[in-house]
């Protein structure tokens, strides 16, 4: 009886390490706004607590695990370590394919910041409102993101919207006229653009495009979800 008692405690007390150490880790970065974080802060430190109590309980407490629960158990112990031992690291490109790129709502948009100094999702929010490509032509342009495939185009610099998680992410992206003659980058590059706004024909029309002057493989950003 002590045993499974010890075996509920421990089970309480892993899951609450693999939240505290996700927050301390900076995992929670890559999976949830930081707005959230202390939720899972909370949640870390009540496991904790729970598991110390199991361990108290369980010296009083009667009965007995049946083999099915003692199983569960010992799957759900499995299951926290190996994510203490091997991390989730999310493919922000995978995930942009399983997702609508169509944002539920338009959030304010900000014309105080000059063309140079917009972020790419405010670049993408501007060009959802004003979407013809001569109002922005020439434009300076310096954004960051990661490469995201585009059936049927090229690959789009994107970002990733979330209001709450990666399970309500939103992509974002802008198409790029990639430097003739160099290799397309991969799939999940993160790249800072240096360039200017122009335009070209896409199917029936003209859309805005970043024609970059220079571009450099920049390292994830420790927090790369937007709101």
């Amino acid at each position: 009886m002590k045993r499974d008692g010890a075996l509920r405690a421990l089970g309480l007390g892993l899951w609450g390490v693999v939240l505290l150490q996700s927050a301390v880790s900076g995992r929670l970065d890559l999976l949830l706004r930081a707005v959230f974080h202390p939720l899972v802060w909370g949640g870390g430190l009540v496991l904790l607590a729970l598991a110390a109590l199991e361990l108290r309980w369980s010296a009083r407490a009667n009965g007995r695990l049946a083999p099915r629960q003692r199983a569960g158990l010992l799957l759900g112990c499995a299951a926290a370590v190996a994510v203490l031992l091997l991390p989730p690291r999310p493919s922000f490109a995978d995930l942009s394919a399983n997702r609508s790129r169509e944002l539920l709502e338009e959030p304010a948009l900000n014309f105080v910041l000059p063309p140079g100094q917009r972020s790419l999702t405010e670049w993408v929010r501007l060009l959802r409102s004003e979407p013809d490509p001569k109002l922005h032509n020439g434009d300076p342009v310096r954004i960051s993101g990661f490469v995201l495939p585009v059936p049927g185009d090229r690959p789009q610099l994107a970002r990733l919207l979330v209001r709450c998680c990666l399970v309500d992410a939103t992509p974002v992206g802008l198409p790029v006229l990639w430097p003739a003659g160099q290799p397309v980058p991969k799939a999940d590059q993160w790249l800072e653009l240096r360039g200017v706004m122009a335009s070209e024909r896409f199917e029936d029309g003209l859309r805005s495009v970043v024609k970059p002057t220079l571009m450099r493989p920049i390292p994830r950003p420790e927090r790369p979800l937007e709101p």
